[in-house]
């Protein structure tokens, strides 16, 4: 798809979502959204072009930084941020399930004691390198926990949890729903009318909810190709300039308030 294409394309997806977010206010609803990034580990252009989108619609971000090897440059990126803040993605984003099985990091081949153990090491890096930055929410790799851990995960001074696709509203979770590369497929692009259609799944579930969960975009900087970008751009500013969605603050959102600068 050519540069040309992709605008008209991203244009028209923003010109949907702002009428189903017209729809939503006519109906005296409202729309609450957030923002997850995974992978972060250094500073790096495309990091910077997603900084940029958030500062430019000013809504939070959270970064999700693998711990192991996180660099320094990514804490002085991060100082000129103040949108962003950091979750802990895992420890070294290593799978070590058996082979056959599906990749985790944080999944149930290994001691709990070690995992917990990893994952304490894993803040206590993250703590040293962003300070009062990181929010203590544990991001497992590849969105998958063992039940153990997760019921665990405080242990590790990590009582937040972001994975994917949890709707209902829930103490010290945040989940996504919305992401937009094909992994099992192509690793590129989903689509504007499959994304279109995805939300409109999420909107729909939220509807009989008495108190139901921000929608989560979860995209991966590093390796966006522009359509990603586009969607990613179009998604952030359609939502941040119309006044029947709302960007909650992220400590809030977990329900850990003052834990984050």
């Amino acid at each position: 798809m050519t540069a040309p294409s992709i605008e008209r394309e991203a244009g028209r997806f923003a010109d949907a979502l702002v009428a189903r977010l017209d729809a939503l206010a006519a109906a005296g609803r409202r729309l609450s959204v957030w923002w997850r990034d995974d992978d972060a580990v250094a500073a790096t252009p495309a990091l910077d072009r997603l900084l940029a989108v958030a500062s430019a619609h000013r809504v939070p971000i959270a970064l999700a930084v693998i711990p192991a090897p996180a660099e320094p440059s990514l804490a002085r990126r991060l100082a000129d941020a103040p949108e962003a803040l950091v979750l802990q993605h895992g420890f070294a984003h290593a799978n070590h399930q058996p082979a056959g099985s599906r990749a985790a990091e944080v999944g149930d081949a290994r001691p709990i004691e070690v995992v917990l153990a990893e994952l304490a090491d894993g803040r206590r890096r993250l703590e040293d390198l962003v300070g009062d930055r990181l929010l203590p929410v544990l991001t497992p790799p590849w969105n998958r926990i063992a039940p153990a851990v997760a019921a665990r995960r405080g242990e590790a001074g990590l009582p937040g949890l972001s994975t994917f696709a949890e709707r209902r509203a829930a103490p010290l979770r945040l989940d996504t729903h919305l992401d937009p590369i094909a992994w099992k497929t192509t690793r590129g692009f989903r689509g504007f009318e499959r994304m279109l259609a995805l939300l409109d799944e999420e909107i729909a579930a939220r509807a009989p909810l008495a108190d139901p969960a921000p929608i989560g975009l979860l995209t991966h900087h590093l390796v966006h190709d522009d359509s990603v970008w586009a969607f990613a751009e179009a998604f952030v500013a359609s939502t941040a300039a119309h006044p029947a969605a709302d960007w909650p603050a992220l400590d809030a959102a977990f329900g850990l308030a003052g834990h984050a600068a």
